[in-house]
């Protein structure tokens, strides 16, 4: 298991990674983190919201809640509880970063454009907040 509380340093983490990136010019890398950053968070609030110590991390701890062993944003935020707020409060972030997905560490080099990753990373801030 991951604890809860790491799971929000592990969050909060990432995003600075992700601007330590954007302000080296590496926006492939920026964005990718600030994916994984509402990722963890998203985890971090599915916690909460079932009142859990930490969130299943091996494939042992999984066996009974394969739902939850996902990278997909969406299922994420339906499994946390909070997706109709979450929405109705921060649907232009939301929509930012819903589309990520693990699968953008294959893209070439120089994919991401300076304003999509400035725009993932305010998003990313944004949605980091509220959960």
């Amino acid at each position: 298991m991951i604890p809860r509380a790491d799971l929000h340093k592990i969050a909060r983490a990432r995003l600075r990674d992700a601007e330590a990136l954007y302000r080296a010019r590496r926006y492939d890398g920026a964005v990718y983190l600030c994916g994984y950053a509402v990722e963890i968070a998203l985890k971090a609030r599915i916690c909460k919201t079932l009142n859990w110590d930490g969130y299943p991390s091996t494939g042992g701890e999984f066996q009974h809640y394969q739902s939850f062993r996902t990278h997909n944003l969406r299922v994420l935020l339906r499994l946390s509880g909070i997706e109709a707020r979450t929405k109705a409060t921060t649907m232009v972030a939301w929509s930012e970063v819903v589309s990520w997905e693990p699968e953008l560490r294959s893209k070439p080099i120089g994919s991401t454009t300076r304003q999509v990753a400035e725009s993932m990373l305010t998003s990313a801030r944004t949605l980091l907040r509220v959960l």
